[in-house]
């Protein structure tokens, strides 16, 4: 559990506000919480004051009420949202951002950061957190915190880079333990070569994370991560495969009792983040000239069993 905020930042800081009610963002409203740290929620549903539901974490039932609203100005956001919601709404926002304001994306997948930075103003401040925390939902009135993990924060315009907010140590009673580095990009790079793998192949044949260790899966895991690791360097991003098979291996091994979010999603009929994984793979694949035929193989046969939105 998340330890209590010292004093001194819990009295100066301002409330931190939590786009939406998805696992991930509930999961940071109520580790706040319980951290005394103030928290708001901003909901699609305006009429919406307050959302009591239980969090369940070590073993431990909690009952949680969080303030909503709609009002700004903003100071401190967190989106932790599908990537295909990120742009959206942080467009929504602009009108009632601070000119100071600190916002913090995290979702799966890549593409998103270029273009939030053109919708902000040169005194905000624009940050990616990347983390491998697990959590879900069996429930609307109930959220799970179904793996402890970290989480690694980095800048993305200058605004951030010279804000005296502290983001990372606020944050780390969200999602902590949390590293801030200087450049994202390397590990955004490394969590895609992730999820490139592990949530197509899991929302394709509708297994467990920890199916894909079977030697069934070796074979086709390799081709993805060798294509990937040369995506990558072509990119700029020196992965070697040894270290993208290991890092695999980690998180199946890891991870083996979950459903990965792409299994989810397509599960329950809902639209997927597979644009912003595998379409983004093939998309910087076509821009550099490279084929990936493993890729796209897998992407074809993914999005054969789709309709059209849930992959677009």
């Amino acid at each position: 559990m998340a330890a209590p905020l010292t004093p001194a930042l819990a009295r100066h800081s301002p409330p931190w506000w939590v786009l939406g009610r998805g696992a991930i963002g509930l999961l940071a409203a109520s580790r706040w919480t319980l951290a005394g740290q103030p928290v708001r929620l901003w909901l699609k549903q305006p009429a919406v004051s307050s959302l009591g539901y239980t969090f369940s974490a070590q073993n431990r039932d909690i009952p949680l009420q969080l303030s909503c609203s709609r009002q700004g100005p903003l100071e401190l956001v967190l989106l932790p949202l599908k990537a295909f919601d990120i742009l959206p709404a942080l467009e929504q926002l602009l009108a009632v951002l601070s000119p100071t304001a600190q916002i913090v994306l995290c979702h799966n997948g890549m593409g998103t950061i270029d273009t939030a930075r053109t919708l902000l103003s040169p005194g905000q401040g624009l940050w990616f957190a990347s983390t491998t925390h697990g959590a879900f939902k069996p429930n609307s009135l109930q959220i799970c915190h179904s793996g402890v993990g970290n989480t690694v924060l980095g800048p993305c315009n200058a605004a951030a880079r010279q804000t005296r907010e502290p983001i990372a140590a606020m944050l780390d009673h969200a999602l902590g333990p949390v590293r801030q580095v200087e450049d994202i990009e390397r590990f955004l790079w490394r969590k895609l070569a992730v999820n490139t793998v592990i949530n197509p192949l899991t929302a394709l044949h509708q297994c467990r994370n920890g199916a894909l260790g079977a030697a069934a899966f070796s074979q086709q895991i390799k081709e993805l991560l060798t294509e990937f690791a040369a995506l990558a360097a072509t990119a700029g991003q020196l992965l070697p495969l040894p270290e993208l098979q290991t890092l695999v291996s980690q998180v199946i091994e890891q991870t083996a009792a979950n459903y990965s979010s792409m299994q989810q999603d397509v599960a329950a009929s809902r639209r997927t983040e597979l644009a912003a994984i595998s379409g983004f793979v093939l998309q910087q694949a076509s821009q550099l000239q490279l084929s990936l035929p493993a890729h796209q193989a897998l992407y074809q046969q993914l999005t054969s069993r789709l309709a059209p939105w849930q992959y677009q």
